[in-house]
Order: structure tokens, then C-alpha cells, then sequence
């Protein structure tokens, strides 16, 4: 009765927080851009996934934008007892730095090697799978349509050898599927970011290139969707035409009839990861690196390549 008549509502988080020396809240650190982060079905999952995993652990989230070159002052100075990197981080990063300097454990996922502890996927793996059965239909000239490796890039066409052009990114990561599968791209475009209407330009780019590909290999399932769309406007039929494949399946319900070939990215799964290897870290545990399958899912988008 007592505390009801002075208001008091419990103990002060932010007293408690100075007491115990935790603040129950993880930072979730994405790129700058957040409205195309939002604009992925794929991310989004992922983000779900690892906030109700982190609600049910007692954590709070902190969802934190950073640049690729920039300061990265709000994770200089939030209050976070941990922090998720939900994007492609090469570990030199500024933000990088000052996680480490202020001694907040991190976990990261699909980063190069040597970043770790991190939750990535067998996506090379799974890209030499989806070229080899391309190159078994008859295909001899794939390219590729790569996610962003370059901040604030344009969707363009890579010139030379994307050996020695690409940096470590998911978008180098996938595109060494080819290596695995033994195939060089007769093309390799890289994405502004993985939407449709990029998808949609990258296809345009691909298919005005010399080398003519007949198949096109795209590093998410929304580039493919946008790949499809392009082909139907210049008047090409997928796969008759044109082969196609993804890596995540997503669910495009107006894409239907058309199912993209695909690899399956759990996104569930990883954000479960994800959060779990935090909440470890935090209480002080060593956390080892995971790694998902990423099996190939059959559709409708790849065929036996064109007579010419």
C-alpha cells in the first residue's frame, strides 16, 4: 500500500543495470540502409527468428545501423551486453574495433574466414551444387548475378577476373561455387542490393553482354525473382530461353506458377544460432563456429540449354 501511494513500481532498471554491470539488451547491428534491409524477406526472418530466440533467453534487442567506412558512434555508446553483426563484416571494420575495444563479445554471420565465432552457411557449397546440375542440362554459358561487395556500388557488370576484383563478402564466398564446380561465368554482375528491380537491371546487363549466357546463377531468390521478370520482358521464356537459379527459398507467392531452383537457407535455424552463441559469450562461455546446410530445392526454372 505504501508503494502504491508513492508510485514506486519496482526496482530501477537502470540501477539494477549499475549493480549487476548488465544491461539485458543485445545490439543487432545492420547496414546503414535499413529500408532494403527491412525489404528482405529473407532478413527478415532471420531478425525474427532471433529476437523471439533472444525474448525467450530475457533479452532485449537494440537494433543499431552502422556504415561501411563510417565512425559507427552508436556502437561506440550504446549500453548492450553483447551484439549480433546481421551483416557481411570483414572483422576491420571501425564498429569491429570498438566492439572489441569496449570488450562487448560479438558473433557475426557469413563472415570470411578468420571472423569468428560465426553462424554461416554451406552457400558455396550449395552454388557448386545448382552449376553442376546447370552444366549437366547441357549448360556451357552461366553467369552470375552476386550480391553487393562494395558499398554504395550500382548494379553493373564486373570487369576482369572476379578473382581478383571481388572482396571477401558473401557475394566472393558464393561466386567460389564455380571454382567447386569447375565452371568459369561467361559473366558476373554484381547487385546494388538484393531486390527485385535490381535483380530485374542485372538481368538486363547480363543479357546484353557478348558471351550470351543461357543460364544465370543469382546469390538470392529475390535477384532471380527479378531475373524472371526481365527475361519475360524481353520476350524470353524460363528455362526455355533462359535457366535460372536462387539460393534461400523464400516464399514469392506472385511468382506462382513459377517456382525458382533454389538452395534452402533456414532462416529459423540461423537466428536461433545466432542468438544462442550471444547469450553464451555473455556468460562468459567459449562459442564455436556453426555451419547450416543449405540443400538444393528443384523448381521450375532450370531446363536443357537452348539450341542454337
Amino acid at each position: 500500500a505504501a508503494a502504491a501511494d508513492l508510485g514506486y513500481h519496482g526496482p530501477s532498471p537502470q540501477a539494477r543495470a549499475l549493480r549487476s554491470g548488465r544491461t539485458g539488451v543485445v545490439g543487432l547491428i545492420v547496414g546503414t540502409e535499413m529500408a532494403r534491409y527491412f525489404r528482405d524477406p529473407l532478413s527478415l526472418a532471420v531478425l525474427d527468428a532471433t529476437v523471439d530466440a533472444l525474448g525467450a533467453a530475457g533479452k532485449g534487442v537494440l537494433l543499431l545501423p552502422t556504415s561501411h567506412a563510417g565512425e559507427g558512434e552508436l556502437v561506440e555508446t550504446a549500453a548492450m551486453d553483447g551484439a549480433i553483426v546481421l551483416r557481411n563484416a570483414t572483422g576491420g571494420e571501425p564498429f569491429v574495433e570498438s566492439l572489441s575495444r569496449r570488450g562487448i563479445p560479438a558473433i557475426f554471420t557469413e563472415a570470411p574466414e578468420g571472423v569468428t565465432p560465426a553462424v554461416n552457411l554451406e552457400d558455396a557449397e550449395a552454388t557448386a551444387s545448382l552449376i553442376r546440375q546447370l552444366a549437366e542440362l547441357g549448360h556451357t554459358r552461366i553467369g552470375a548475378v552476386t550480391l553487393p561487395w562494395r558499398p554504395e556500388t550500382r548494379t553493373t557488370v564486373v570487369d576482369g577476373d572476379w578473382h581478383d576484383v571481388v572482396t571477401a563478402s558473401v557475394a566472393r564466398t558464393r561466386l567460389t561455387g564455380f571454382d567447386l564446380a569447375g565452371v568459369e561465368p561467361c559473366v558476373v554482375v554484381e547487385a546494388r542490393s538484393s531486390l527485385v528491380e535490381e535483380g530485374i537491371e542485372a538481368a538486363r546487363i547480363a543479357l546484353a553482354h557478348p558471351s550470351a549466357p543461357t543460364a544465370l546463377v543469382c546469390q538470392s531468390d529475390v535477384l532471380a525473382a527479378g531475373v524472371i521478370v526481365a527475361a519475360r520482358e524481353q520476350g524470353l521464356t524460363v528455362p526455355g530461353d533462359l535457366s535460372v537459379t536462387g539460393i534461400d527459398a523464400i516464399t514469392l507467392p506472385w511468382l506462382a506458377p513459377t517456382e525458382i531452383t533454389t538452395a534452402f537457407q533456414d532462416a529459423v535455424a540461423k537466428g536461433q544460432a545466432l542468438a544462442r552463441g550471444v547469450v553464451a559469450m555473455i556468460d562468459g562461455e567459449e562459442v564455436a563456429d556453426v555451419r547450416l546446410p543449405m540443400p538444393v530445392r528443384a523448381g521450375t526454372t532450370t531446363g536443357a540449354a537452348p539450341q542454337v
